[in-house]
């Protein structure tokens, strides 16, 4: 199989990124409320959200998406603590596609991206027993940094999210 092309997404991308989200990423570690789901990658119009995502002949296979925030600055290094750093919002890949590493390279590439915007620490949190995801974290070379009892977003098993960062090097 080829390797898919990955680009950044834009308006016209948002319909096809709500459909795949909402097949393709509901299950019991995943918080997916679609209002808020279809209110984020709405903000693609805007650049108020950014997501690059993956296709192979004009076929979806995921998308990563992102925003630039100040909503971590307690986890910044003291000397970064007023900048702006980067949180990985949504990551989803098609069903057919789990295992072929599509997952981790949109992470690479939506990372590669904040740091071009001049991000220094990158943000990911996901439910504390997702072995998925934080697999494909630790592959895109995220550390954990804290675990926190989260029931609202967090119904099912340890009610928890772990948190991770990528700081630039």
């Amino acid at each position: 199989m080829s390797e898919p092309s990955i680009r950044q997404a834009c308006a016209e991308d948002i319909e096809a990124l709500c459909a795949l989200i909402l097949e393709h990423g509901p299950n019991p570690w995943n918080h997916l409320p679609e209002v808020e789901v279809r209110e984020h990658l709405q903000g693609i119009a805007t650049n108020a959200t950014l997501a690059v995502l993956a296709e192979e002949q004009r076929r979806l296979l995921g998308f990563v998406s992102y925003r630039l925030t100040r909503g971590f600055a307690v986890h910044q290094p003291a000397a970064r603590a007023s900048q702006l750093h980067g949180y990985i919002c949504e990551a989803v890949v098609h069903r057919d596609c789990a295992g072929r590493g599509v997952g981790a390279h949109l992470l690479t590439e939506a990372v590669q991206d904040l740091w071009r915007r001049g991000v220094h620490d990158v943000y990911i949190d996901r439910h504390e027993e997702n072995a998925a995801s934080a697999g494909m974290m630790r592959k895109a070379g995220f550390s954990e940094l804290l675990t926190y009892a989260d029931p609202a977003r967090r119904a099912n098993g340890s009610g928890r999210s772990t948190l991770c960062c990528l700081r630039a090097r």
